[in-house]
């Protein structure tokens, strides 16, 4: 958790950027990698390290006091990891960053450090499967209440938010039926009631939208997705305001859900390419999600960039870009599913999204494979539903996939 550094983050992206401010392309290459090179590198070096020594003792005790920067032990803090940690903080504008394991390992637990027996938080009936098992299955279990919204209603989340609440839990757009939720609305109502928000920004990524300027308290992202963008690299991020940032860090340097340094790396290095994936990205899911709308076989699409979104006008006020992944629901239900997916040639099916090459899959093996039908149908998402995570390919080469495997789905 550094301090500023030179390389900081604009008050915003995209509009109103002043002369001399880095965009975000520049911080995605550079953020966070002044003076962390050795012996002239021009890269980043991997710490493998597990212990940090010093030969003198009072040195040693003012870093380990925090007194003085320095590193001791690999799962309090490492090189490699920090720089990493310094890179998502600047490209989302926050005071402090911390890493983790992985993307469960991150909203897990920050939860548990917010969060105590007798306290109450309030989320959305459609976030990820992993994080709706914590609310539906870990958290209760320690006497901390849940409270689980339509996540299209915003006046149901405000009213839940009114009846008394530590933490508002968000996750915009959602995965994987991709609804937007009026992040500055919510946080507004959950700071009158004294509630800390909490948004999962890992479909967008800052590139197309950055919480924290909205009000929001905290932003997590599961770094293994878009943010590293080669599926090589399990990872994930907190960042936000540097009290919060103290408290969890310390909850999880002792529970030692810590980053791996070769992780660190491997995802500082896809960093560099964020802006360009996600720009190509949007644009192909957007050019995809309107191809696929008007299809005789295909019930249903979900992407915010469409106009017939019913949270568009949110979308557009709120994001820069509508992210990556698009979903879509097949006529014949999941028999179509299975006579679909193997037919698509340029598209890993497996349970992952943002990376360079297009992903798909349905829920019951992705997203939400840990619930059982009753609990997909209870998230609203149909078991007929496909998440296509879009890559890098060629737009048009994407297109003719789709078609010729919908030639094996029923109209009906």
């Amino acid at each position: 958790m550094k301090k500023n550094t030179r390389l900081t983050s604009p008050k915003n992206h995209n509009v109103g950027r002043k002369q001399g401010t880095p965009g975000p392309g520049t911080l995605s290459v550079w953020g966070g990698e002044q003076n962390v090179h050795w012996m002239g590198s021009t890269q980043v070096p991997v710490v493998h390290s597990v212990s940090f020594g010093y030969k003198d003792v009072d040195d040693w005790l003012k870093v380990a006091q925090g007194k003085k920067p320095g590193h001791i032990y690999g799962r309090n803090t490492n090189p490699t990891v920090a720089t990493f940690e310094e890179k998502v903080r600047i490209l989302e504008g926050a005071e402090a960053a911390t890493s983790f394991a992985s993307g469960m390992a991150a909203i897990s637990n920050t939860l548990f450090t917010l969060l105590s027996p007798g306290e109450r938080v309030v989320s959305v009936n459609d976030t990820y499967g992993g994080t709706n098992k914590l609310f539906v299955e870990f958290l209760p279990r320690f006497q901390i209440g849940v409270t689980l919204c339509d996540t299209t209603d915003h006046e149901a989340i405000e009213s839940a938010i009114a009846n008394g609440c530590k933490v508002v839990y968000l996750e915009s757009p959602t995965n994987p039926t991709n609804k937007v939720l009026d992040l500055a609305r919510l946080t507004a109502v959950a700071h009158r009631h004294g509630a800390l928000v909490i948004v999962d920004n890992t479909f967008a990524t800052p590139i197309n939208q950055q919480p924290l300027k909205l009000g929001v308290d905290l932003v997590i992202h599961s770094a293994t997705k878009f943010l590293g963008g080669h599926a090589d690299a399990l990872g994930g991020v907190v960042c936000g305001q540097r009290k919060l940032l103290s408290r969890i860090y310390h909850f999880r340097e002792i529970t030692g859900a810590c980053l791996d340094p070769m992780a660190a790396y491997l995802l500082l290095r896809g960093m560099k390419t964020l802006h360009l994936r996600i720009r190509q990205q949007n644009q192909s899911a957007l050019k995809i999600a309107r191809f696929m709308q008007p299809h005789p076989k295909i019930r249903a699409v979900f992407y915010p960039g469409l106009e017939s979104h019913e949270n568009h006008s949110i979308a557009r006020r709120q994001m820069s870009g509508f992210g990556g992944v698009l979903s879509f629901v097949l006529n014949g239900g999941f028999k179509a599913v299975k006579k679909f997916l193997p037919r698509l040639h340029y598209a890993h099916l497996a349970a992952n999204l943002g990376a360079v090459e297009t992903v798909a899959g349905p829920p019951a093996t992705t997203s939400h494979v840990e619930s059982t039908p009753r609990e997909r149908a209870a998230s609203g998402i149909p078991e007929a539903l496909i998440r296509y995570s879009v890559g890098i390919e060629d737009t048009d080469d994407l297109i003719a996939d789709l078609q010729q495997a919908l030639i094996y789905v029923s109209a009906k």
